[in-house]
C-alpha cells in the first residue's frame, strides 16, 4: 500500500499445559514459551511497529514471590528491545547464580518473565499517542491474585463515550478516557464482583480467606464475566486477557471483524491474529489451526481445561476484507489465493485501458505487498495472450512459415521491476516545499526498459489518500517517459471511514471523497453536502439502532468510472506528461475473490455494527464544520 495505513494490531497468547521442567527436558530450555512468544511477535511485526509489549504469569507461586512480569517498549525496534531486555536480565541472573541454569524450579522462583501463561502484543499508535503508557498489555493490579487483570487487544470501540459513562455510573473513576482502559475496567468490575460473590458463598460454607483462595480459582466462571462485561460493546475486537491466578481468555467480536486463530495440543494452547504465524512457529498443519468463531471466547482455566464458549450472539459475518488485501501476511494459504484472484479479476479493465496492446505495455507493482496480486494479474494476461497466439496459429493454418510461428510464440507479457523503495531515505525536513521534493525520491526507478510508445501498468494494494501517488509515485514513473500510466488498485474505492481498527477516521483525507466533492461542484450539485449535513445533525439524538448512513448520498449521483476518472485527474497535474488512468477493483469482484471475508464498510458504507453509522455521520459533521477531530 503506497499510502501507509496504521492502527492494525497483533495479539499472541501462549498457555503451557505442562510443567516448565517438561519443556526443559524435551526442548532444552524452560524458556520455551518465551522463545516461542518472541517468534510469534516477530512474525506479526507487520501488524504494528510503533510499540510492543509482553507479559507473563507464573502458576502456583508462594506468597511473596513475584508471579507477574511485564515489559513494554516504543523503541525503534520494539520487539527486539523487549526481548533484549529479557535476555539481559536472565543472563545477569545466570552470571550471578550459575546454579540456576539447570534448576528449573530456581529459575521459576527467581527469574522474571518465565512462566506458563504468556501474552504478547504489537501495535501502531492510536489517537496520535505512542508513549510507553499507551502500549499493551495493560495491567490492573490488586493484592488479591484473582483480581489482577492483564489485557491486550486488536480493537476499536465505536461507543467509548457510552462505556465510559457506564463505568462512572458503577461508581468507578477511570484514570484515562481510552477504549483500552475502559474495556479493562469494565471486565475488572465484573471480575471483582464475581470474586466477591464466590468468597461470600465459600464463607457461608465455612472456609476462611486463605482456604477460599484456591477454590475461587476453581469456581470462577470467566465466560459469565465476559458476557456481563461485553454486553454493550460495539466495535471490532480480538480481546485477550490473563487473570492473576492463571485463567486466560481471548474474545472475538460478534461480526468477526478482527481475526483470531488458535491451536491446541497436549502441550500448549496458542492464539494469534494470523494463522500462518502459529503454523510456522509451532510447525503444525493448516487444518490444525482453527478460526475462533465470532462472538466466542477461547478460555483456558488454571487447571489447563480449555473451552470454547459463546459469549455474544453472532451477527452476520463481516470479517475485515482489508486483512485479505493488505494487513495479514500473504503467506496464509487462503490469503495468497485470494490476493492472486484480486489481480486476475482486474485484468479485463486493464486491457480495456491499454486498448489490448500488451505488446507495448510493461507491467509492474508497487509496493512489495502488491506482488501477489501482481502475479494473479500477470497469470491472467499470459492466459489471454496464449489464447491469442493459439487463434493466430489456427487461423493461419498451413500458410504460416516457421519464422512466423516462432515470432507469434515468442511474444511475452513484459514484466519489469520498475520501482524500488529506498528504505534508508528519510524526509527529515518538515518545511512543505523541501519535504515534497524529498518525498518524490523515496522510490528509485529502473531506467531504460520503457519506450516512448509504451504503456506502464502498476498495481497497488489500495489507494486511500492518494498522497504518495500524487507527490511521489506518479512523478517518479513519469520520468521514464511512458505514453500512458495505468495505476491499478486491487481494492475498491475507499469511500468511508473505518472505526474498527484501521487509521481512516476522517472523510476529507480519502481521495474518493474529495473526488465526489469535486464532481458535485462540476455538476452544480454541491447543495447535496448541506442536505446530508442537516440529515446527519438530525440523527444526533437518536439511538444507534435508528441511525442511517446518509453519507452514501454524496456518492449516489456518480458511477464508479466517473469517480475513478476524477481521482485520476486529482492525482495528476500539469507537471506529468503521460496520460494517467486509475483503475479500481469492483466490490463484486472483491466478494468473488474473498467470499468468506466480506466486511466492506469502507467501500460500501454498510457498517457491520450499529455504531458504524453514527461514526460515519459524525465524521461528515466534523468535515462540514471544520472540526479536526476523530469521529469515535
Amino acid at each position: 500500500m503506497s499510502d501507509a495505513l496504521k492502527h492494525e494490531c497483533g495479539i499472541a497468547m501462549i498457555r503451557l499445559l505442562k510443567p516448565l521442567e517438561f519443556y526443559k527436558e524435551k526442548y532444552g530450555s524452560a524458556f520455551y514459551g518465551v522463545n516461542k512468544m518472541y517468534l510469534m511477535m516477530e512474525k506479526q511485526h507487520n501488524r504494528g511497529q510503533d510499540g510492543a509489549g509482553f507479559a507473563s504469569i507464573k502458576l502456583n507461586t508462594n506468597p511473596g514471590e513475584r508471579y507477574i512480569s511485564r515489559v513494554r517498549s516504543v523503541a525503534q525496534q520494539p520487539i527486539q528491545d523487549i526481548f533484549g531486555q529479557i535476555n539481559e536480565r536472565v543472563n545477569k541472573a545466570f552470571e550471578t547464580n550459575p546454579e540456576y541454569k539447570e534448576d528449573v524450579a530456581a529459575q521459576k522462583r527467581n527469574l522474571p518473565y518465565i512462566g506458563e501463561v504468556l501474552l504478547g502484543h504489537v501495535r501502531y499508535g492510536t489517537f496520535g499517542k505512542n508513549s510507553v503508557e499507551s502500549v499493551h498489555p495493560f495491567l490492573r493490579q490488586n493484592n488479591w491474585m484473582h483480581r489482577n487483570l492483564i489485557m491486550a487487544g486488536n480493537f476499536n470501540m465505536t461507543n467509548v463515550k457510552e462505556l465510559f459513562s457506564n463505568l462512572i455510573e458503577l461508581g468507578q473513576h477511570p484514570k484515562e478516557y481510552t477504549d483500552t482502559i475502559t474495556i479493562m475496567e469494565k471486565i475488572g468490575h465484573f471480575l471483582d464482583d464475581a470474586v466477591s460473590k464466590i468468597y461470600k458463598d465459600l464463607k457461608k460454607e465455612g472456609y476462611n480467606k486463605r482456604q477460599a483462595s484456591p477454590l475461587i480459582a476453581e469456581r470462577l466462571k470467566v465466560s459469565k464475566i465476559l458476557k456481563r462485561a461485553a454486553k454493550n460493546w460495539d466495535g471490532g475486537y480480538a480481546m485477550a486477557g490473563l487473570i492473576g491466578h492463571g485463567d486466560s481468555f481471548v474474545l472475538r467480536d460478534p461480526a468477526g471483524i478482527r481475526p483470531t486463530f488458535y491451536y491446541k495440543d497436549d502441550e500448549v494452547v496458542v492464539v494469534a491474529s494470523e494463522r500462518p504465524v502459529i503454523q510456522t512457529v509451532f510447525n503444525v498443519k493448516f487444518e490444525d489451526v482453527k478460526e475462533l468463531e465470532p462472538g466466542h471466547a477461547i478460555i483456558t482455566k488454571k487447571s489447563g481445561q480449555v473451552a470454547i464458549k459463546k459469549i455474544l450472539e453472532p451477527l452476520e459475518r463481516k470479517a475485515c476484507s482489508f486483512e485479505r488485501i493488505y494487513f495479514s501476511r500473504g503467506s496464509d494459504a487462503e490469503i495468497y489465493i485470494e490476493r492472486k484472484k484480486l489481480g486476475e479479476l482486474l485484468m479485463p479493465k486493464v486491457l480495456e485501458a491499454i486498448d489490448n496492446d500488451t505488446k507495448n505495455t510493461v507491467f509492474s507493482y508497487i509496493p512489495n505487498t502488491a506482488e501477489t496480486s501482481f502475479f494473479g494479474m500477470i497469470e491472467r494476461a499470459e492466459a489471454l495472450l496464449n489464447k491469442k497466439k493459439t487463434a493466430q496459429i489456427l487461423n493461419g493454418q498451413r500458410s504460416l512459415s516457421a519464422k512466423k510461428v516462432t515470432e507469434i510464440l515468442s511474444e511475452r507479457t513484459r514484466v519489469e521491476k520498475i520501482a524500488i523503495k529506498d528504505v534508508k531515505l528519510r524526509t527529515f525536513i518538515t518545511e512543505d516545499s523541501s519535504r515534497d521534493d524529498l518525498v518524490a525520491h523515496v522510490y528509485d526507478v529502473t531506467y531504460g526498459v520503457i519506450k516512448p510508445q509504451d504503456n506502464l501498468v502498476i498495481i497497488d494494494d489500495s489507494i486511500v489518500r492518494g498522497t504518495t501517488l500524487k507527490k511521489s509515485i506518479l512523478k517518479m514513473l513519469d520520468r521514464l517517459n511512458p505514453k500512458k500510466i495505468v495505476v491499478v488498485s486491487s481494492a475498491p474505492q475507499i469511500r468511508y471511514p473505518d472505526c474498527y481498527g484501521i487509521d481512516m477516521a476522517n472523510l476529507e483525507s480519502l481521495v474518493a471523497f474529495r473526488a465526489a466533492l469535486s464532481l458535485l461542484k462540476d455538476n452544480n450539485s454541491y447543495q447535496i453536502i448541506e442536505d446530508v449535513y442537516n440529515k446527519c445533525k438530525a440523527q444526533e439524538d437518536l439511538n444507534d439502532e435508528d441511525v442511517q448512513n446518509f453519507v452514501k448520498e454524496v456518492y449516489a449521483p456518480f458511477t464508479n468510472e466517473q469517480l475513478s476518472d476524477k481521482i485520476s485527474e486529482l492525482l495528476s497535474d500539469e507537471s506529468i506528461n503521460a496520460e494517467v488512468k486509475i483503475i479500481f477493483q469492483t466490490v463484486e469482484n472483491l466478494h468473488q475473490a474473498c467470499p468468506n471475508n466480506n466486511g466492506d464498510w469502507y467501500f460500501t458504507g454498510n457498517y457491520p455494527t450499529v455504531g458504524g453509522n453514527r461514526v460515519v455521520n459524525r465524521a461528515f459533521i466534523n468535515f462540514y464544520e471544520g472540526n479536526n477531530e476523530r469521529a469515535y
